[in-house]
């Protein structure tokens, strides 16, 4: 497996979780499709989408129920691409959607492992590869971003360092789709900035690759330490995502 492969399978299962094609990413022009559910998809994803709009860095391919078609198409071609992810022109889309009782609610980066840096990195502390069964005593807050207990049946690999016999960080790996695992990681905040989540996500993503999976990272772009943690460990930006919930999502996320 190589960058472009990688690059390949992650266009493939972006366009399943959109109904569209793999090459309506690197169009000239912006895309809008209608969005479906399709058993391929990434498992976590709720479908089909009010609104989901991604960029590989270019055009904006948005997934939407039919009756938004119009707001949507309207909005990513009054922008420029990228302008569409952020403020003040994200709040042309929230206002939009306000009407209907929709929010703009989740944006993120994702990464891809950049193959020609991704090496594994030395780790002072003993680290070990752990499997399905060595996560049932760990869905504790201390790992909520290596695992998910929610939905603890697609966590299926880890690498946990150990200082003696106590874990004191842990990458893990759900396998959201059937070619691609994502990756997640905690360290105890008095083991932080010794270089251990580099050295457990890198390790990671290499078992994943031997394992013929594809991994993948993703943060907030404001997450500065994760992003620093995904350059560190050998990844690089590929696409970036925002998706539209009901506003009843967003209030309860925010505890209103």
């Amino acid at each position: 497996m190589d960058n472009r492969e990688i690059l390949r399978i992650a266009l493939e299962q972006s366009a399943i979780d959109l109904n569209c094609r793999p090459e309506d990413f690197s169009r000239k022009e912006n895309v809008v499709v209608h969005s479906a559910a399709n058993p391929a998809a990434r498992r976590y994803l709720e479908l089909p989408f009010i609104c989901d709009l991604v960029s590989y860095g270019g055009n904006i391919v948005a997934s939407v129920r039919p009756e938004y078609e119009g707001l949507v198409r309207g909005y990513i071609d009054r922008f420029t691409a990228y302008h569409c992810f952020e403020t003040p022109n994200l709040h042309v889309l929230n206002d939009g959607f306000s009407p209907y009782g929709m929010r703009v609610c989740f944006m993120a980066e994702y990464w891809l492992p950049d193959l020609r840096k991704l090496e594994e990195k030395p780790c002072r502390y003993e680290v070990r590869i752990l499997e399905q069964p060595d996560f049932k005593p760990l869905y504790i807050p201390e790992w909520s971003n290596a695992l998910c207990k929610d939905r603890a049946e697609l966590d299926v690999l880890g690498a946990g360092a150990y200082d003696g016999d106590r874990l004191v960080g842990l990458a893990g790996c759900s396998a959201d789709c059937g070619s691609m695992w994502q990756i997640g990681v905690d360290v105890l905040p008095e083991y932080r900035r010794q270089g251990i989540a580099a050295a457990l996500t890198s390790r990671l993503a290499l078992e994943i690759l031997k394992r013929g999976k594809a991994p993948f990272y993703c943060c907030a772009w404001s997450n500065i330490a994760s992003a620093r943690n995904a350059i560190d460990s050998g990844f690089k930006p590929a696409w970036t995502e925002l998706t539209v919930k009901p506003g009843t999502v967003v209030d309860k996320m925010n505890d209103i």
